[in-house]
C-alpha cells in the first residue's frame, strides 16, 4: 500500500501592506520550495569581442553621461541608452502644468515622451557579474544611482525616477555584459501611486510607517547594521526579495557613502544566495522611491526598498487581468531555505 503523500498547507490570500496588491498562496501548485530550479538559457549575447559595454568599445556606445573614476581605466560608465524609450532631446514646454492633456479628446490622455533613459555599465570586464564585485565596488555602482537621480532633479519636468536592473535574456537582458538601467519619467507612474497610497492607508490606521514595522522573524533573511532583507509577508513571485533600510528612508538619494557599502554586501550575498539556491536564475531588481516631488506630508510613511524577482515562473492571464498574483511558494518557507544557504566567502 502506498504510503500517504504529506499534508499540504491549506492556499491563502495575504494582502500586501504596502503595494496594496492581493496575493494568492496555492502550494498545491508547485512542488516543494527546495525544488525550484532556473531552467532558463544563458544569455545569446555572450561574445565580449563585439560588446560594446567593455573597456576599449567605448566608441560602440551611445554618449557618455560620467565614468568612475574620471580616467581610461574606468570601474564603471554612466551612458545614454542606445535605444532610449523616451527622448531627452524633445522640447518639454516650460512652465508646463502637471496634468496630462486631452489632445485627443474623451478620456485619451497625451504628455510628450520627454525622459531619459541610462544605462550603467558596472564593470569594464564582460565576465564580471555584479555579484562577483566587492561590497565597496557595488557601493560605488549605488552611488552612481545616486549621482545620476541628483542631476535628474535638475529637470522641473521629470516625475519619477526608476533604477532597474535585468540580469539573463528571459528577464530582460539583451546584453550579457553586467549592466543596469535608469528610466526617468515625466508621470508618477500608476504602481508608485498605489504603493504610496497603501502606505499612507497603513499609516493613518497605525501611526507607523508599513516597512518600520516589519519585524518577523519567519521572514528575515539576513540582516547588517543598515538594512535587513527578507522575504515579503505577501511575496508576489517565489524567492522575491525585499531589502528595506532599518532607519526610516523616504528617498534613496540619501544613501551615504558607508550605507552604500553595507547595503552593497547585502546585495551581494542575496543574489550569490539566490544564485546557488535556485541555480542562478534570471533575475530582475528595482529600487523603489518616493516621487521627485514628495512632500513633508508624504514622508512619514513613504519609506524605500530593493526589490530582487527571480524569473521562476511566467505571468499568466489570471495575474494579467485581476492584477492579483498567485504564489506557489510562502515566503517563511522561502525565507528558511535562502537563510540556510551557506555562501563561501
Amino acid at each position: 500500500m502506498a504510503a500517504n503523500p504529506p499534508p499540504t498547507r491549506s492556499p491563502e490570500l495575504r494582502k500586501d501592506s504596502v503595494t496594496g496588491r492581493w496575493v494568492i498562496f496555492s502550494p498545491a501548485r508547485a512542488k516543494r520550495p527546495s525544488d525550484f530550479k532556473s531552467k532558463a538559457p544563458e544569455n545569446p549575447n555572450n561574445n565580449p569581442s563585439s560588446c560594446p559595454f567593455c573597456i576599449g568599445n567605448e566608441h560602440e556606445c551611445a554618449p557618455e553621461i560620467f565614468r568612475v573614476p574620471d580616467d581610461p581605466n574606468w570601474k564603471l560608465r554612466v551612458i545614454q541608452n542606445l535605444y532610449p524609450a523616451l527622448s531627452r532631446n524633445l522640447e518639454y514646454p516650460i512652465g508646463r502644468n502637471d496634468e496630462p492633456s486631452n489632445e485627443l479628446g474623451g478620456w485619451n490622455q497625451v504628455v510628450p515622451g520627454f525622459g531619459f533613459h541610462d544605462v550603467v555599465i558596472e564593470a569594464p570586464v564582460h565576465s564580471i557579474q555584479l555579484s562577483d564585485l566587492s561590497p565597496s565596488e557595488i557601493g560605488d555602482v549605488l552611488i552612481a544611482y545616486k549621482r545620476r537621480i541628483e542631476q535628474i532633479k535638475g529637470f522641473d519636468p521629470i516625475k519619477y525616477v526608476q533604477v532597474f536592473k535585468n540580469h539573463g535574456a528571459s528577464a530582460g537582458a539583451s546584453l550579457s555584459h553586467s549592466h543596469s538601467q535608469i528610466l526617468s519619467l515625466p508621470i508618477v507612474p500608476p504602481s508608485v501611486s498605489a504603493r504610496l497610497n497603501s502606505m499612507k492607508e497603513y499609516f493613518n490606521q497605525t501611526g507607523k510607517c508599513s516597512l518600520c514595522e516589519v519585524q518577523s522573524k519567519d521572514l528575515l533573511i539576513n540582516e547588517t547594521s543598515h538594512f535587513i532583507s527578507i522575504a515579503p509577508f505577501a511575496a508576489s513571485f517565489p524567492f522575491e526579495i525585499w531589502i528595506i533600510p532599518r532607519d526610516h528612508s523616504s528617498d534613496f538619494d540619501d544613501l551615504d557613502d558607508e550605507k552604500a557599502v553595507d547595503l552593497g554586501g547585502l546585495l551581494k550575498l542575496m543574489l550569490r544566495k539566490m544564485s546557488l539556491q535556485l541555480n542562478n536564475p534570471p533575475f530582475n531588481f528595482m529600487i523603489h522611491t518616493s516621487p521627485l516631488q514628495v512632500t513633508n506630508s508624504d514622508l512619514p510613511y513613504s519609506h524605500w526598498f530593493l526589490q530582487i524577482v527571480p524569473q521562476l515562473s511566467g505571468v499568466g492571464g489570471f495575474e494579467l487581468g485581476s492584477g492579483c498574483y498567485i504564489n506557489p511558494v510562502f515566503p517563511e518557507d522561502a525565507a528558511k531555505l535562502l537563510r540556510e544557504v551557506n555562501v563561501p566567502i
